[in-house]
């Protein structure tokens, strides 16, 4: 009796849809993330159990280098340029409409306002170089964050300051920006940290 053949039939199949259903998530996540801006430098942050998350918008934020070195960022390029302008009326610096635009696209600013216009005129990859990071002042003598920090409140009252230092910054250094937190009665900031496991559970 002969063998019955049973016919084959092809593995081809239309992937179409498939494409479709890959592109339509990736777009959709493209769309929902929110991209993390590049911090001038890198900060490995004490850890902490507490799960409070820092709003994504109407924040500023005060970060402090392991030498360090501070520096200072206002989300919104429409408030930077007008913290810029008051920064500007503050220390007798004049800039052009070029110089607002770059420094509103700039991730955070860490130079004393004498320097800002030579800053703002460097190439975007030179203005990371560790050379052009010098910090914002903040001693006694000449406490420029102060006033970055006081017209940005003026510039945005809805802000939420958040302060992210280094585990190995001296504590000194950060005192100082508690300080001048609490003479321009900034009483509430958050401190951004590393999430550790939680010993009770």
């Amino acid at each position: 009796m002969p063998k019955v053949k049973i016919p084959r039939k092809s593995t081809w199949q239309d992937m179409t849809a498939m494409c479709d259903v890959a592109f339509l998530l990736l777009t959709f996540f493209m769309s929902t993330s929110n991209f993390v801006a590049q911090e001038p430098v890198v900060v490995s942050t004490p850890s902490s159990i507490s799960q409070i998350k820092i709003p994504e918008t109407n924040i500023a934020k005060i970060l402090v280098d392991p030498s360090g070195k501070v520096y200072f960022d206002l989300d919104g390029q429409e408030y930077r340029k007008e913290l810029l302008k008051k920064m500007g009326e503050k220390y007798n610096v004049a800039f052009t409409d070029e110089e607002y635009t770059k420094f509103s696209i700039i991730n955070s600013c860490g130079v004393p306002m004498k320097l800002m216009k030579s800053f703002l005129a460097l190439k975007p990859e030179d203005r990371a170089k560790p050379e052009n990071l010098i910090g914002i002042p903040c001693d006694s003598t000449d406490n420029q964050l102060r006033y970055w920090i006081g017209f940005s409140r003026q510039v945005n009252p809805k802000m939420t300051i958040a302060i992210k230092a280094d585990q190995t910054t001296q504590y000194a250094v950060v005192k100082k920006v508690f300080g001048t937190l609490q003479d321009l009665k900034e009483n509430r900031f958050n401190l951004i940290t590393a999430l550790e496991d939680n010993p009770l559970d």
